[in-house]
């Protein structure tokens, strides 16, 4: 996992509320055995629509999503978060969201920025008069702005959260911190003697 200490990109909105992971890649997709690819079935029952947001020339390239409320819910599949960072998502924008996406979010390194709803409104109304705006979010200051529209609101992030993503580190680099003390356990431990044990 990649450190992340500011996401700057264009912003999309998807002006729905109460998107599931399964809306988010469909479950026909989770018979794949890679991580990667999976970029080309986000959202994919709904790409079908000419009009649906991501067809959309003006937002190709969009890297920040900004969403209505209740953002991920549903099952707690890992693929959605890796479908949002195939297709080139670094950060979503919402009211709220499923508490299991956004722990696998922080786990992945995809930014999760929750702000009141009238400022996620303020945000899209912004960007969809302007496809072309560029929004900033700073995750060591915790900040979002909107440098050329004068926009600027804070959010928040638990620590530990914050922490993952400065340092990028993943479940595994977590575990690393620890290699001395894992090493030094390991070097006194003496696995159990099984010598004398009788079948019953």
């Amino acid at each position: 996992m990649k450190s992340v200490r500011v996401v700057e990109g264009r912003a999309v909105p998807l002006e729905r509320a109460d998107v599931d992971t399964d809306q988010i890649i469909p479950s026909e997709w989770l018979k794949r055995v890679e991580r990667t690819g999976f970029g080309r079935g986000l959202f994919s029952e709904w790409r079908d629509d000419p009009g649906f947001v991501l067809n959309q020339a003006e937002y190709a390239g969009a890297t920040i999503l900004v969403a209505g409320p209740r953002f991920g819910t549903g099952s707690s599949r890992e693929h959605a978060v890796w479908a949002l960072m195939d297709h080139g998502f670094a950060a979503i924008v919402a009211p709220s969201f499923g508490d299991i996406f956004r722990n696998n979010s922080s786990k992945q390194g995809l930014v999760i920025v929750q702000l009141p709803s009238e400022d996620v409104e303020a945000l899209t109304a912004l960007v969809k008069n302007s496809p072309t705006l560029l929004v900033v979010i700073d995750v060591v200051n915790l900040e979002i702005e909107v440098p050329q529209a004068n926009w600027r609101r804070p959010f928040v992030l638990d620590p530990s959260t914050q922490e993952r993503l400065l340092n990028g580190w993943d479940d595994i680099g977590l575990t690393l911190r620890r290699d001395e003390e894992i090493a030094a356990f390991e070097s006194h431990y003496a696995p159990p003697s099984w010598t004398g044990l009788v079948d019953a």
